[in-house]
């Protein structure tokens, strides 16, 4: 890797165009995705700014972000062909170099458009006109290939009106167009230049369940106080109820490799039992992972579905998901999984013994080699002195009879309840199939 002169190495500001993503009609999905596609190629995300279809609002974003000092800018949204799609001239306005039309280009978006023309009945002088602007490419940029109809533009840097303006890459809005050219984009001549300054960082990524940020944050004081950490990025994130802890430095930085092991080893040390993943893989991805040469059938109450949805989300779930039965009423529990009045009568639908029983039905009905239950009180109402709002009752079970079984009242609104309980089953099941 080498540096700029300034010996540092290139940073990035993304900026997501749309009056509907300030108007909250709309998740800005594309910021946080390029945000970690440029971490994973060494280049820092600096800004991602949020602006409307406004032209003044767009060209203040990019001189600011021109100003701030940023290798990179990459935009999103505002390339289609109706009036208030002006990212491209707003672009070629900043940078100082005009607009041209890229004849090649012409014909690659015409032919795309001629596909629907027809069948849709779409005006051809209007089509024309938009057809021609879509071509248009500030002087001196790359094309990219379109996904859609509308195709990016890589812009070389260069010397603006105001002075020093960075490599702007300029992409479409939809979500499924921007990753599609990504990697063309990446191939651009002026992406290249700008990626012969930087390598990867050096990542790694713990996943930690069953431990609270303050105790994260407690450790990392604790590694403070004998080691400079600041070489060391470190981000902290609870997400899907799992505790993050993404370590990152760059290549060959003795000082960072001392930081991190220190970081890693005092995380080992006090919650070691809590780290189930190493690299970055989920929750999910783990359990795919052992279910393999294995069967699984599901018995929900309270999660209605959610956990069975889960574990069949992935491609391939049919190789290790025989089924599952949600069995919300009692008399379900009864008929669909053999759960013995009684036992209900004694204990309650929701219970540690009636979650035995239906993981229990769940293994014979099934016929599986692993079978997870959950019966719980998710609210707002139905809670009780003993078992108040956000009491489950879990029990996994195995066909050569192991059996790990959990009672916690877990925190939060319905759906957090719901949620919270699909994630402790998926680690149950990871724990049962660990440990077996």
């Amino acid at each position: 890797m080498s540096l700029d002169p300034a010996g540092r190495a290139p940073t990035a500001g993304i900026v997501a165009t749309g009056s509907e993503l300030l108007a909250g009609r709309v998740h800005d999905a594309n910021g946080p995705w390029i945000a970690e596609r440029l971490g994973e190629l060494g280049i820092e995300v600096a800004h991602i700014l949020l602006v409307g279809d406004r032209p003044d609002d767009m060209e203040s974003a990019l001189r600011y972000l021109a100003g701030a000092g940023v290798d990179l800018v990459v935009t999103s949204g505002g390339l289609g062909p109706t009036a208030d799609d002006l990212t491209a001239a707003v672009v070629a306005d900043v940078t100082g170099r005009p607009l041209e039309l890229d004849e090649q280009m012409e014909k690659v978006v015409g032919d795309i458009i001629s596909r629907f023309a027809d069948r849709l009945h779409w005006d051809a002088d209007a089509l024309a006109e938009a057809n021609r602007k879509q071509a248009m490419v500030p002087r001196g940029a790359t094309p990219i290939q379109p996904v859609g109809t509308a195709p990016g533009l890589a812009v070389p840097p260069g010397e603006g009106a105001d002075g020093y303006t960075p490599t702007v890459l300029v992409l479409p809005g939809p979500p499924r167009e921007v990753q599609g050219m990504w990697d063309d984009a990446l191939g651009s001549a002026p992406l290249r230049a700008l990626l012969e300054r930087t390598a990867p960082f050096e990542e790694t990524h713990l996943r930690l369940f069953g431990v609270p940020e303050s105790e994260i944050a407690a450790t990392l004081r604790a590694v403070g106080e004998h080691t400079d950490l600041a070489p060391l990025e470190i981000v902290t994130c609870l997400r899907d109820f799992t505790l993050e802890v993404d370590l990152r430095k760059r290549p060959g930085d003795e000082a960072a490799r001392a930081a991190h092991d220190a970081v890693v080893t005092e995380i080992d040390t006090r919650h070691g039992r809590a780290v189930f993943s190493r690299t970055g893989e989920t929750i999910d991805e783990l359990v795919f992972g052992l279910l393999a040469g294995r069967t699984i059938a599901t018995a929900e109450s309270c999660t209605g579905g959610l956990l069975a949805g889960r574990l069949t989300a992935p491609a391939g779930a049919s190789a290790h998901v025989q089924g599952g039965i949600v069995s919300y009423a009692n008399e379900a529990k009864e008929h669909l999984l053999g759960v013995p009045h009684e036992l209900i009568e004694a204990h309650g639908a929701v219970s540690p013994e009636v979650a035995h029983a239906m993981a229990g039905g769940a293994l014979e009905r099934f016929g599986v080699d692993v079978a997870v239950a959950v019966s719980g009180v998710a609210g707002p109402g139905g809670g009780t002195a003993e078992k108040p709002v956000g009491y489950v009752c879990f029990s996994v079970r195995t066909a050569d009879g192991r059996e790990i079984a959990r009672d916690p009242v877990l925190p939060g609104g319905r759906g957090d309840v719901r949620e919270r309980s699909v994630v402790l089953a998926m680690h149950l099941v990871r724990r049962i199939l660990t440990e077996g």
